[in-house]
């Protein structure tokens, strides 16, 4: 072969890959702009869902996202594993849902499958005026406040008080149950469940008894920060709080001991006999 002729073999093959390789970017670049244009089709709630619900297939829906998809979304060929899992917050309608909205696998719905490892649901008995007309929802965060007379015996009472007991507590349900009646609907419930750990739950059982009052008050979710507050009581709102007067007992009465009578001996020499007479002193007599 000659020189001449192996030159032109070589810049035809090199001419041909360049060719090859612009026509192959350029067939992908449309197939991506494809696939971007249809999106990936996800599951998605078809209706509002609400916390405890278990999930059906009439419950979903398959959607198509151009981009990127959320984290641990659920793609259309794993629509079955979702169906019978509870949702452990609510859901819009066309919400994509994602892994970390459902309950573990098995464990049902309800309130119970929303509540992390370690942690209670402990619930508090409200009425209308402490439920705040509806602005305590799932997922806010309150403190906790009792007021009362706080039993003290054997000091002054100061009047009703007010002591925050918890602080940055999250709210799991408030205002109905999460379960439903025969109907369908919401069961009307005068509750608020905190989820709290074994050590608080104690402190709002002993909270929830009929002698102090409980109260909710709603903080900024950002602000996680545990203030030191003494407290309030009734006297600090009229004035300087003047502190309390010692209790000042009666000394006991001291009971006089009867004391011996007082006595005048008398010697009386008769002779060499000699004989002694004891007579009371006057003061006695009299």
């Amino acid at each position: 072969m000659s020189r001449r002729l192996f030159t032109i073999l070589f810049l035809a093959f090199v001419t041909a890959s360049a060719c090859s390789y612009l026509a192959w970017r350029t067939v992908g670049d449309r197939l991506d702009a494809s696939r971007l244009a249809a999106g990936t089709r996800v599951v998605a709630a078809a209706e509002d869902i609400k916390l405890g619900a278990i999930l059906t297939a009439d419950d979903l829906k398959v959607i198509s996202i151009a981009g990127g998809v959320p984290k641990g979304a659920i793609l259309e060929k794993d629509k079955s594993r979702v169906i019978g899992r509870g949702v452990v917050s609510n859901l819009n309608q066309g919400e994509p849902i994602v892994e970390s909205r459902l309950a573990v696998p098995g464990s049902g719905g309800g309130l119970a499958a929303t509540i992390p490892s370690g942690m209670r649901a402990c619930a508090i008995k409200v009425d209308d005026v402490v439920g705040v007309g509806g602005f305590v929802t799932p997922g806010m965060r309150v403190d906790v406040l009792i007021s009362g007379t706080p039993p003290a015996p054997g000091t002054p009472s100061q009047g009703t008080e007010a002591r925050t007991i918890l602080q940055n507590i999250e709210v799991l349900s408030a205002g109905t149950d999460i379960q439903k009646d025969g109907e369908g609907k919401p069961k009307q419930a005068q509750v608020v469940n905190l989820l709290v750990d074994p050590k608080q739950a104690e402190t709002l059982s002993l909270a929830s008894n009929q002698q102090v009052r409980v109260l909710l008050v709603l903080r900024n979710p950002l602000d996680t920060e545990v203030a030191e507050v003494p407290g309030a009581a009734m006297a600090s709102l009229f004035g300087d709080s003047v502190p309390p007067r010692p209790i000042v007992r009666p000394a006991a009465a001291k009971i006089a001991r009867p004391t011996a009578p007082r006595t005048i001996s008398i010697v009386v020499m008769n002779g060499s006999k000699r004989t002694e007479e004891q007579f009371a002193s006057p003061e006695v007599r009299q």
